[in-house]
């Protein structure tokens, strides 16, 4: 398929016809993905940095999580970012060294891309302000101990691929549904992943009481300011040296926003914080991975702009995605590229681990 970029279309306007690149040999065990990417940066917050970080792990290995702000954006610059994407991903890598030989059927089609938003730096304090009046507003639930968080979202990601001939190329996954189960306390859930794991899921298990999970969320201070010293202090143990701390915090938000479920209270001092960090920016349009436009709050690293994404009217966070706003001499991913893509679709309590919203249990 050889449409220029201006013909690629967004995973929600994707059809079966447009998986037509060939399909790698996966070797490495299904439902890898998440294991991969957690696995391998507890191992890093636990100093056990060795040459190579591909090794395949059993997919229901306990995980240890630390901190809510154990992320691989923070701890890695954003030249390992594309790296440790393709790990996770399992593609063959460009250079081969302690990243290459890896291989995945996940990726199947053109890389993803996307008109890049207006962005305006004097805007952002203020949209901020309306995000987090509206999630203090919002009447959230308050679970019942033995409860779990279920969020089901769609994402897809691009990775770069590598063939025979040594050629590398950008290729990006369907979009595909995600359904994410945690504990309140984090040390139970479960994961299914259309690719990546089985139709039934896999298991997602921690020794620890995850600092991420609601119980620890509900913890967090709610004054702006304390939560936001909070979150440099933890991302500053964590992040790779090359990540700058801002950028570091701005991620280490972004993630305590989509595969959880923070209390209205908690979620309107994060928006507040994220308003307080240098560099933030409103973006007048962007599109989550379903389709919709919403406003976003952005902040660019290294030639990648990370987006949140909210509805215009209701301003309810809607997903997240990573656009490439400009080129490097050390990445081949073009100008509007879009590598990572999501939309929350449901997100909710319910009784049981697997236990599907409005199921009885």
């Amino acid at each position: 398929m050889n449409a220029s970029p201006s013909h690629r279309l967004h995973p929600a306007e994707w059809t079966e016809t447009q998986s037509l690149l060939p399909s790698a040999e996966r070797d490495l065990p299904a439902g890898r993905h998440q294991f991969h990417k957690e696995q391998m940066m507890a191992r890093i917050h636990e100093d056990l940095r060795t040459p190579s970080r591909t090794s395949a792990t059993s997919p229901v290995a306990p995980v240890k999580r630390s901190t809510p702000f154990l992320r691989r954006t923070i701890l890695l610059p954003a030249a390992a970012f594309a790296l440790a994407g393709a790990v996770a991903g399992g593609l063959a890598l460009t250079g081969g060294g302690a990243h290459g030989g890896i291989t995945t059927s996940l990726a199947t089609g053109p890389a993803l891309t996307t008109r890049i938003g207006v962005a305006d730096a004097k805007g952002a304090p203020q949209l901020l302000e309306r995000i987090s009046l509206a999630a203090a507003d919002t009447s959230e639930p308050t679970p019942r101990k033995g409860q779990y968080v279920y969020i089901a979202s769609k994402v897809a990601d691009t990775y770069i691929a590598v063939d025979g001939d040594n050629k590398s190329e950008a290729v990006s996954t369907e979009l595909h549904s995600r359904q994410v189960w945690k504990s309140l306390d984090g040390r139970d859930g479960w994961l299914r992943e259309a690719g990546e794991t089985s139709d039934k899921g896999i298991t997602l298990q921690s020794d620890t009481p995850d600092s991420g999970a609601y119980n620890a969320l509900a913890e967090l201070p709610t004054d702006p300011d304390a939560l936001l010293q909070r979150i440099y202090r933890e991302s500053d143990a964590v992040r790779d040296p090359e990540v700058p701390r801002d950028q570091a915090a701005f991620v280490a938000i972004g993630d305590l926003l989509f595969e959880s479920y923070p209390p209205a209270e908690v979620g309107a001092a994060l928006y507040k914080a994220a308003a307080k960090i240098p560099g933030v920016v409103a973006v007048n349009d962007a599109l989550d991975a379903t389709g919709r436009h919403g406003v976003a709050i952005a902040r660019e690293n290294d030639g990648e702009r990370i987006e949140w994404i909210f509805d215009k009217k209701t301003l309810r966070f809607l997903g997240e995605r990573i656009v490439v706003v400009k080129a490097t001499a050390d990445s081949p991913l073009k100008v509007g590229t879009v590598t990572h893509t999501s939309a929350i679709t449901e997100r909710a309590f319910v009784d049981a681990n697997k236990q599907l919203p409005g199921q009885a249990s």
